[in-house]
């Protein structure tokens, strides 16, 4: 099997050499560069699984090249950054990120973290492959795309990965620590604003009538449910 791929893009080159070194001696495949038009060449190269980003780079910020390479793959990123206001985070995940951690970080914490997005790929592609259809939406779990209207929806990996949780299963009730555990695989501080985010991304992408959620709908005081249409 070929190592997973990841990309590492940080102007700081102690924190580059330092997760280039640690990454690879997890077994990943790993390339490190310092800025965005570095990164993005990297990334057409290695074409990676995931990519951990700075959000602070010297041409670019790390929002904007989220957005970019996951408009060309849908790869997992997880943002690297030494803001923790709480804004800071919920743009990120707004801009795509699937997790956010702040330095200064433990090695034994983003190797956690990038094994339990990683994982994600995993949970969905080994699922039944099957297609879900709910009148005009259709979700394709193996070539993991969401189709409405005969047209192609843009979605990022987590959010893909979001949606096929809540629409595998219409009509059940998802508390959001039990989203957080499905989707995530682990706790996160500040979870219900993260999971909330998302949803309203997903919402947006999906939802005929953004006035009217109609496919994904909150419980409230609980969470949220997908109600299949016809």
């Amino acid at each position: 099997m070929a190592p997973v791929k990841i990309l590492v893009v940080d102007d700081d080159p102690a924190i580059r050499n330092l997760l280039h070194r640690f990454l690879s001696q997890q077994g990943y495949q790993v390339e490190s560069g310092q800025d965005g038009q570095t990164g993005l060449e990297l990334f057409d190269q290695l074409n990676p699984d995931l990519v951990v980003l700075d959000v602070n780079l010297p041409d670019t910020t790390g929002y904007k090249l989220c957005q970019e390479m996951q408009s060309r793959t849908g790869v997992f990123v997880l943002m690297l950054t030494s803001r923790n206001d709480e804004a800071d985070k919920m743009k990120g995940f707004a801009e795509g990120a699937d997790d956010y951690i702040t330095k200064p970080f433990s090695l034994v914490e983003i190797g956690a973290r990038i094994a339990a997005i990683l994982k994600r790929k995993r949970i969905v592609t080994s699922a039944e492959q099957q297609s879900l259809v709910f009148g005009q939406l259709q979700i394709d779990p193996v070539r993991r795309e969401v189709i409405l209207s005969n047209q192609i929806v843009a979605l990022t990996a987590l959010e893909f990965d979001l949606l096929y949780c809540l629409a595998s299963k219409p009509g059940r009730v998802w508390r959001r620590s039990e989203l957080l555990h499905e989707v995530w695989d682990y706790e996160y501080v500040g979870a219900d604003r993260v999971v909330d985010v998302h949803i309203g991304q997903i919402r947006r992408k999906i939802e005929p009538d953004a006035t009217q959620n109609s496919m994904i709908q909150t419980v409230r005081g609980v969470g949220y449910k997908f109600e299949a249409t016809t």
